[in-house]
């Protein structure tokens, strides 16, 4: 009876350790925008503000053109998911439902893309956009976007489909639909969980997204939220409660998005990796 206590114990205490991990950064972001610009240098650190003072947050709406910054990820995030779930539905579908001469090398193909590091593709997105003119414009970065999140995508979308029954198909086919009618009235429908969570995946991972934002964007009225807040580092000192108080803003649309749309994320991340 001692021993099978004891887990009970140990497993408690590593859940505490571990949200205790997470919280805290949060935690201190937090109390740091709060505080007045002196009390951020203070050593050692007050725990708690000593006056609480919005201040970081007035500075970084009016002195850093945030507004500007956050609509230009909206745009960017916004296109670049869309047209994400959109391109790796229909092939994540394709790839589940069609036998083809090439497929296991196909899918093999979308994988192997996300092995390389993403900091070897800047350069010759750089030149390909320069060349077409789409440097320092919207439509510039959400093609980025979708090109390197589209593989993942649509092997998330590809295992959700593996998860549907076939023979709905074979019924669906029997009473007339040809396959664009199954995607549409069919699979699409019951696959709305996995497209539920590739898309928080995808939203997520631009709007997060900094390397590629910085080199590809030239001018002030273009950057997006991440490089804006990157900006907030200066050579002589860095105003940490002015960049915790842009993280705390830039960090609201995900909680946001996380929160409602968190069951749907969920479902599709456990039911995509069954297979029936």
């Amino acid at each position: 009876m001692g021993q099978r206590r004891k887990f009970p114990v140990a497993g408690l205490i590593l859940v505490i350790l571990g949200c205790l991990m997470v919280l805290v950064p949060v935690y201190w972001m937090v109390i740091t925008s709060f505080k007045a610009a002196p009390e951020t240098f203070r050593n050692p650190p007050t725990l708690w503000p000593e006056s609480f003072t919005l201040d970081a947050y007035r500075k970084v709406i009016d002195d850093y053109s945030f507004g500007d910054f956050f609509l230009n990820s909206v745009i960017v995030v916004v296109g670049s998911t869309l047209l994400t779930i959109l391109v790796a539905t229909m092939a994540g579908f394709g790839a589940s439902r069609f036998r083809f001469r090439g497929k296991g090398a196909f899918l093999g193909f979308v994988l192997v893309t996300q092995m390389f590091p993403s900091v070897i593709m800047l350069i010759p997105y750089f030149r390909i956009l320069k060349l077409y003119g789409l440097i320092n414009t919207h439509l510039g970065l959400i093609i980025v976007y979708i090109s390197f999140q589209v593989p993942l995508c649509t092997w998330l979308m590809y295992s959700y489909f593996e998860t549907i029954p076939k023979d709905l198909d074979a019924a669906a086919a029997i009473d007339g639909l040809n396959n664009w009618g199954i995607f549409r009235k069919i699979a699409l429908p019951l696959s709305l969980p996995g497209i539920a969570s590739t898309s928080i995946y995808a939203f997520i991972n631009s709007w997060n997204e900094f390397q590629f934002a910085m080199t590809l964007t030239t001018t002030e009225d273009m950057k997006t939220v991440s490089v804006g807040i990157g900006q907030m580092i200066d050579d002589t000192m860095i105003n940490w409660n002015d960049m915790m108080a842009a993280s705390i803003l830039a960090s609201i649309p995900l909680i946001l998005v996380f929160i409602f749309c968190q069951n749907l994320f969920f479902e599709g991340l456990t039911a995509g990796g069954v297979k029936q």
